[in-house]
């Protein structure tokens, strides 16, 4: 850019000097005039050649910069070729087995009062919890179906598991069976009246298809049981079976076997049992045969479904397996 600059500097006095020198030329009478015309005249000249020069060093230069300019390009396509030459020359990488790992634990469901570690053969193994976290909150406390307080569930569940496992540390093998009934420290709660037991099925019924067609509202069913609603909706007198059968299949969890443990009531027995005293009785009645787990067959006859709505249930649930 200076030299562009210069040079149109130059050019501008070799025009401002032009014509002066054409002005002088014009008036030049005498020999003083003449000299004075002839020296403008060597400047000019010297001025000219000195824009030449110029012109050839701009020229010179802008060269320099292109070449300079393609030797970059080149440099960098060089460059990058190496690169991939480098890449496809490598040898492909085979990770060693040691930096392969997955989680043996990661689709491990182990239960309450039990944890999957990790064996030395890296294997996933679900044992014991070792301890619980202390807890001094008064509304951790749990009752069991033993009507005794335990300060967490996690205690009690650990208990369970330690029994299971006849461990040393089980405190009494009647723990091997044992399971929360409520919330909260155990207290004095009436006794189920005959009538009150004859007429539960009804009012669990109710309400349990009051609960179904709110998570129908939601949004919160899946589009399975959604269908099982809105049908119900329509025939009112397949609510009760449809809402019977309906907690069943989802209290029938861990595993989907087609059978309901004692421990897989808990959601339905724990926030009703102080309001619902007679829930106890209830779900131990639906035991027929004491094996601590309750069928669909078993689960039908204790809510008084009749024999040929007992044979349709099964081919309600979803996502079983045998």
């Amino acid at each position: 850019m200076k030299g562009w600059t210069l040079a149109l500097l130059l050019l501008a006095a070799l025009a401002l000097t032009s014509a002066t020198s054409k002005k002088l030329t014009k008036k030049a009478y005498s020999d003083s005039d003449k000299k004075h015309v002839a020296e403008m005249q060597r400047k000019l000249d010297q001025l000219i050649e000195l824009e030449a020069e110029l012109e050839s060093e701009i020229a010179a230069a802008e060269n320099d910069d292109e070449n300079a300019a393609d030797n970059e390009v080149v440099e960098e396509e060089e460059e990058s070729s190496d690169e991939e030459n480098e890449m496809l020359d490598a040898p492909e990488y085979i990770p060693d087995e040691t930096e392969i790992y997955a989680d043996p634990c990661a689709e491990m469901y182990c239960g309450a009062g039990r944890i999957c570690v990790v064996t030395d053969e890296g294997e996933g193994e679900c044992r014991c919890v070792n301890n619980c976290d202390v807890e001094e909150d008064p509304r951790r406390r749990v009752c069991s179906n033993h009507n005794e307080t335990w300060m967490s569930d996690c205690e009690l569940y650990r208990q369970r598991c330690l029994c299971e496992e006849e461990d040393a540390s089980c405190l009494n093998l009647k723990y091997k069976h044992v399971h929360i009934d409520y919330f909260g420290e155990c207290q004095a709660v009436p006794e189920c009246e005959e009538d009150e037991l004859e007429d539960f099925p009804r009012r669990l019924s109710e309400w349990l298809f009051n609960v179904m067609r709110d998570m129908a509202d939601r949004q919160t069913l899946s589009d399975h049981y959604v269908r099982l609603e809105r049908e119900a909706e329509e025939h009112p007198e397949k609510q009760w079976p449809y809402a019977v059968v309906w907690k069943w299949c989802q209290l029938d969890s861990h595993p989907k076997d087609r059978a309901v443990s004692r421990h897989e009531l808990f959601p339905v027995r724990a926030p009703l049992y102080t309001l619902e005293h007679c829930i106890g009785h209830f779900l131990d009645s639906c035991d027929g045969n004491n094996d601590h787990s309750i069928t669909i067959r078993e689960w039908a006859k204790c809510t008084k479904l009749s024999e040929d709505q007992i044979d349709q249930l099964e081919d309600l649930c979803e996502d079983i397996t045998e």
